[in-house]
This record gives C-alpha cells, sequence and structure tokens, in this order.
C-alpha cells in the first residue's frame, strides 16, 4: 500500500507537465478523455471519404518496454529517477518464485498506465512529419493521414494504400527503438468500404469492441460531404461481434445461475448488466441497425425457457412472470406491489446516437487551468464549486439568460428560477448558472414581483384591521405590522 500510494504521489507530478505535451489523437489512460473520443475522431476521419485502414496491437506493450530508452525519454534526474527505476526493476514474484525484470513496466502499477504512454509519445507526430514529405500541400497530408492510439491499440487511415502499407514499416521500425513489435495475428489492412480492397477480403475492422464500416446506401440515404456531394455510403458504428456475443452469453450465465432464486433476484442481477453495455454504446448507430432489438428477443428467450423450466408450461410461465405496464403489454416484471413493480430493462429502452457526442477537444487538458470548460464537459472541477460544475453540465455550457456560452473568463453566479422570497425551493430543478451581469438583469426583475407580492400580503392582512363600516381602526396596527408608524402616515395611505 505504501508503494501504491508512493506511485500515486509521483504519477500527481509528473502527469500535468505530460498532459500538457502529450499528442492529440491519444485516448487511453488520460484523464479527461475516454475511448468514445477515439471513436469519434475516427468517425471523423473517415465520414466523408472511404479510406484504407492500418488495424494494429503491439505485442506485450506493458511487459517488453526498454527500461532505458523509458528513462531518456522521462528526462529526469535525482531521487524520482531512482524511484521509478527501482520500481521498474522490482521483479516479480509468481506462485512464490522470484524473477528479475530487465524490460516492462510493472503490471497493475498505479504509474504504468502513464509510463506506457511516456514510451509511446512521439509516434504519431513521427507519421505527421513522414506525411509532410509526401506530394502535395503539407497541411493537407498532414489531414489525409489519420492516426488514432488508444493505450496500445491504434489504427492507420490513409485512401492511399501505399502510404498506409510503408506506415507500418515506419511503425516497425520507431517501435523497434524502445523494445516493442507490432503482434502480427492482430495487426491488418483492410478498406472502410470495399471487401475487395481489403487483404481479408472482410471491409470494415474492430475498435475497442466497435465494429467500424461503411455501408452502400441509396441517393437519399446516403452521407455527404461538406461540399455537399452525394458520398454513396453510409457510415456505421456498431457493437463487434465478439461484444454482441460475450453479452449475451454473460446473461445467459446469470439467468442460469438463478434457476431456483425469486424473480426479483434475476431482475436485479440483470438490470446493471443490460443498463451498463447499453450505455456503453449509447453514442453508436447501435439501434439504428437493431442490435437492440435483437439483444432483447435474445433475452426473452432465455427468460422464457427459465419460466417454463418452473412453471411446467410457456403459457403459466408466461401469465406468471410476464405483465403488462404502461402500455406495455409483455414487461418481465415481479407482481408484488402493483403499484411500484420492479421490471427488467429493456436494451432497446435507450436512446443511442453517434452523432450527438462532442469530442474532446484535441489542445485541451484537465491541468490547463480551464474550469468553464471541464465543468461543462466532466460535471466536476476541483477548482469550481460542485453546485457550479454540475448546473455547467445540466446547461451544456450556456447561459439560459442571455443564451450564450460561458467562457473561462466569465464571472458566474447561481439563481434560483423562482426566488425563495416567493416560495422557490433550494433545489437543482429550481437553480440555474447565470453571468454576473444577467444574474442582476434578474434579480432586478425578481424584486419587482417580491415587492409586488409583499404589497398584496400587507393590504390583506391590514383589511383585517379595518371597520369598513365605521371607517376606524379596530387594534393597534403598528404593534401588528412590528414597527412604529404614524397615524398621518396610515391615513394617508
Amino acid at each position: 500500500m505504501y508503494d501504491r500510494a508512493l506511485q500515486a504521489v509521483v504519477k500527481a507530478a509528473l502527469e500535468p507537465e505530460w498532459e500538457a505535451i502529450f499528442e492529440p489523437n491519444s485516448y487511453g489512460f488520460r484523464p479527461g478523455r475516454s475511448c468514445r473520443d477515439a471513436i469519434k475522431q475516427i468517425k471523423n476521419c473517415i465520414q466523408g471519404k472511404a479510406k484504407y485502414v492500418l488495424d494494429a496491437d503491439i505485442a506485450k506493450c506493458f511487459d517488453r518496454i526498454n527500461h532505458e530508452a523509458l528513462l531518456q525519454k522521462l528526462n529526469i534526474l535525482g531521487k524520482v529517477r531512482q524511484q521509478i527505476k527501482a520500481w521498474l526493476k522490482s521483479g516479480v514474484i509468481d506462485k512464490g518464485a522470484f524473477t528479475a525484470t530487465f524490460e516492462g513496466t510493472p503490471q497493475g502499477g498505479v504509474i504504468s498506465p502513464l509510463l506506457a504512454n511516456i514510451a509511446l509519445h512521439g509516434l504519431e507526430n513521427h507519421l505527421i512529419k513522414y506525411a509532410e514529405t509526401l506530394p502535395g500541400r503539407k497541411r493537407e497530408n498532414r489531414d489525409n493521414l489519420g492516426f488514432i492510439r488508444y493505450a496500445d491499440d491504434f489504427v492507420v487511415l490513409h485512401k492511399d494504400k501505399a502510404v498506409v502499407q510503408r506506415c507500418r514499416e515506419i511503425i516497425s521500425e520507431w517501435l523497434a527503438g524502445i523494445g516493442l513489435e507490432l503482434k502480427p495475428e492482430k495487426t491488418r489492412l483492410t478498406h472502410t468500404f470495399l471487401p475487395e480492397l481489403s487483404e481479408d477480403g472482410k471491409a470494415g475492422f474492430d475498435f475497442l469492441g466497435h465494429h467500424i464500416r461503411q455501408y452502400p446506401a441509396g441517393k437519399y440515404r446516403s452521407n455527404i460531404n461538406s461540399k455537399g456531394t452525394i458520398l454513396g455510403f453510409n457510415t456505421l458504428i456498431t457493437p463487434s461481434a465478439k461484444a454482441s456475443k460475450a453479452h449475451t452469453e454473460e446473461i445467459g450465465k446469470i439467468i442460469k445461475k438463478h434457476r431456483s432464486t425469486p424473480q426479483a433476484v434475476l431482475i436485479k442481477d440483470l438490470n446493471p448488466v443490460i443498463r451498463g453495455w447499453t450505455s456503453f454504446y449509447t453514442k453508436s448507430d447501435v439501434k439504428n441497425v437493431g442490435e437492440l432489438s435483437k439483444q432483447d428477443y435474445l433475452t426473452y428467450l432465455k427468460l422464457r425457457r427459465w419460466a417454463k423450466r418452473r412453471c411446467g408450461t410457456a403459457k403459466a410461465g408466461s401469465d406468471k412472470y410476464w405483465t403488462s405496464i404502461d402500455g406495455d403489454n409483455w414487461v418481465f416484471a415481479t407482481r408484488e406491489g402493483t403499484a411500484n413493480p420492479l421490471r427488467l430493462l429493456k436494451h432497446s429502452q435507450f436512446e443511442c446516437s453517434s452523432t450527438d457526442y462532442v469530442k474532446v477537444k484535441s489542445d485541451k487538458s484537465p491541468y490547463d487551468g480551464d474550469t468553464v470548460y471541464w465543468s461543462k464537459r466532466l460535471g466536476i472541477h476541483p477548482q469550481m464549486p460542485n453546485r457550479k460544475a454540475k448546473l455547467l453540465k445540466l446547461q451544456l455550457g450556456k447561459c439560459p439568460w442571455c443564451s450564450l456560452s460561458f467562457q473561462e473568463w466569465d464571472v458566474l453566479e447561481v439563481d434560483h428560477i423562482i426566488p425563495r422570497a416567493i416560495g422557490g425551493k433550494d433545489e437543482y430543478k429550481n437553480l440555474q448558472l447565470l453571468h454576473r451581469h444577467c444574474h442582476d438583469e434578474k434579480t432586478a426583475l425578481d424584486l419587482i414581483e417580491i415587492r409586488k407580492k409583499d404589497h398584496s400580503k400587507f393590504r390583506e392582512k391590514l383589511s383585517q384591521f379595518w371597520n369598513k363600516s365605521n371607517w376606524e381602526w379596530i387594534y393597534d396596527i403598528p404593534n401588528f405590522i412590528g414597527q412604529k408608524v404614524r397615524e398621518s402616515d396610515l391615513t394617508n395611505g
């Protein structure tokens, strides 16, 4: 535990410096970035043009990194360098037997992902320098070459097959300098659209559990590029066949494990699995291709077999375990306490779209001080109060009063939509984040409403103490309102 805590301290010291210089299309094990950003960048690269793809994987990346090359790239001296070197050389104990380590980073270590990213840093820039040597304008050549890396998995995208093949050679040479090599069985050259242009005759490729491919489409369904040209294909991102099969098998194992347990226990174990798998693919085209409906049907078949086993017949099982809720006539739910039954989630009830997700900006880092951007994106930031950070995310970074986006230098203030003085509650649905000047404008209008309400309340209470028949005060009004009021002020209205 002491070593893990010490590794976290060293990581906290090194990470801000490296996050400032890491390459823009590296997404694995970095704060504020995820596999969704990597998938979105791939779609941005190919949605306007079909391209060749080098889908590659580094063989035993964490186990074979050259220690001297890594320490030299770290470029630090003193005790920190000595400590990192000690961790790298600490050895491994497997089944009681000690083995010295002469290469690789410690598996499961807190600092290992950062060290791996540091070791692989520079590969993207190396390929960009090669792209700039190609015929044509340097800027266009840089834009035409796509390189996306997530830890030790990466893809290279380009419209020219010869360029992609040359990139494979350049990558192999560069990796040899840090003691690494490509994994032949997981490295393939393919095409995003045409199967005949792929090495194995299959179009598309798998990356981070997603299958990315372009499919033929008619005139009215085809993607259109930035110039308005009809491309003749659609770019779809769906779960890989391996990921779909693994999810189906996992659901089957859970149902099989609950052969004799109550229905409520089965539902409680299935819901987190269904919610987690579907949420992972909410930023893809999984719903458009019917994969969610397919998963629902496969789950239903397994549940029907489970119910038939318990009740003897399929009809008896259906009558007992399926019911109608809110217009849905086929819901796997409990019957006890019909006011709030425990129901099984459906894959198809989640909304999915590959166009809604906004990729992280290439030059942004959580350590750059832009609290507005990162609070809006993540809903949390150590330098931003939790309430403001959450409201920024809920409002998508915009001021609801003036409809302008918040900037890093803006002064932000929390406002009650319905003022507390006239019955508003201090809860998130009654809160909004405004610019300071917008807040001043709204407060001025709120004060008018507050005064109107206070005046009407005063007149209502005052009328209780006025004898209209004799036109005289019944009680001592100054004592009623809690302050000294002169009789002339009351008579003058």
